[in-house]
């Protein structure tokens, strides 16, 4: 059964007599776990790669004060992002957005909170050279490419990695970009139940992984093993940025953003693309009353669940399943 069609059975029925009748086993397959790590054809995996890729994302060089790099705002210790309501970029000032997770990106064809890149190898660029987040010169002298040639040992882990082409910007994007696609968050233990292991979650989580797929309507837009579609919908947030809005003109897309995966969820507060939410339990509020602005852009998935105050923690208790056994980072020693 597909999950279009079970949202739409859903509605019609409480989720108490739908939990009865959903086919639990065939739902599950929705949420399974791909075996392998899709790469760009030009820029395929190799072990030389991931290692300077890794470098690059973890050298606060590839800024322009020498003290910011990738891992300052995606830092795995954070889930991959940087634990504040927003972003600090270039002189420490505010940004005007949170910092995005970048566990399982590998799989999303557009980036960032406003889908403003299609490609890891291309967004990595972004923040580097934005004079707002890295401030890294992209072109003239002293540009990023020129930095990084300048650095011996950069030279020839690219000549290991790459042989044979030119050290430019979008090669470094490309490297960041294959150790950014590795980062895939671990087995968790709704993985383990839908594998068979009824014990690996609780029965309050099992009622609320039905509630995510029936009441709360959470799998409308969270669907699938990253449980996000990759959308970009005005959910009701209170701020007057358009998100989205600023390159599509489209009423739908004013105040639009990304559906963020939830893998690894209860890592990753506060929430929201403007750190609004503090907790968990105030997305689920939230949600509950159906956000907190009635506009035209606002998606039509949005609507006040009347959750109770069980619903409310058995769908807690799910959303915590979805935290993986992460393996831990180190720290690469930077070329000289």
């Amino acid at each position: 059964m597909r999950i279009a069609q079970i949202i739409l059975f859903a509605l019609s029925i409480s989720h108490f007599a739908f939990a009865e009748k959903l086919d639990l086993k065939s739902l599950k397959k929705n949420f399974t776990r791909p075996k392998s790590i899709p790469y760009l054809d030009d820029n395929k995996y190799s072990t030389e790669r991931e290692i300077l890729g890794k470098m690059l994302f973890f050298d606060p060089r590839v800024s322009g004060s020498n003290s910011i790099s990738c891992a300052t705002c995606h830092n795995p210790s954070f889930a991959w992002g940087d634990g504040l309501a927003k972003g600090v970029g270039h002189g420490h000032k505010e940004l005007v957005r949170k910092s995005p997770t970048i566990l399982n990106l590998a799989w999303t064809e557009k980036l960032m909170w406003d889908g403003r890149f299609t490609h890891l190898e291309g967004q990595a660029l972004g923040p580097i050279g934005s004079e707002a987040e890295m401030n890294m010169k992209m072109e003239g002298e002293g540009n990023l490419s020129d930095k990084i040639k300048g650095i011996a040992g950069y030279r020839v882990l690219f000549e290991k990695a790459y042989p044979k082409e030119e050290i430019t910007n979008e090669l470094i994007g490309k490297a960041i970009g294959v150790y950014e696609r590795g980062v895939v968050s671990g087995i968790a233990p709704f993985d383990k139940w839908i594998k068979g292991n009824e014990k690996a979650i609780s029965e309050s989580a099992k009622r609320g992984f039905v509630l995510f797929n029936t009441k709360a309507s959470c799998v409308a837009c969270h669907s699938g093993w990253n449980f996000t579609d990759d959308s970009f919908r005005d959910i009701g947030v209170n701020d007057t940025d358009l998100g989205r809005g600023k390159f599509l003109k489209m009423t739908s897309q004013q105040h639009a953003f990304k559906t963020p995966g939830l893998r690894s969820i209860a890592l990753r507060s506060p929430y929201m693309h403007n750190g609004s939410e503090k907790t968990l339990d105030d997305v689920i509020d939230f949600y509950d009353r159906g956000g907190d602005v009635k506009r035209e852009s606002l998606a039509g998935e949005i609507k006040p669940l009347s959750l109770t105050a069980s619903e409310k923690m058995d769908l807690k208790e799910f959303l915590l399943t979805l935290t993986g056994d992460d393996k831990p980072v180190t720290l690469p020693i930077l070329p000289r």
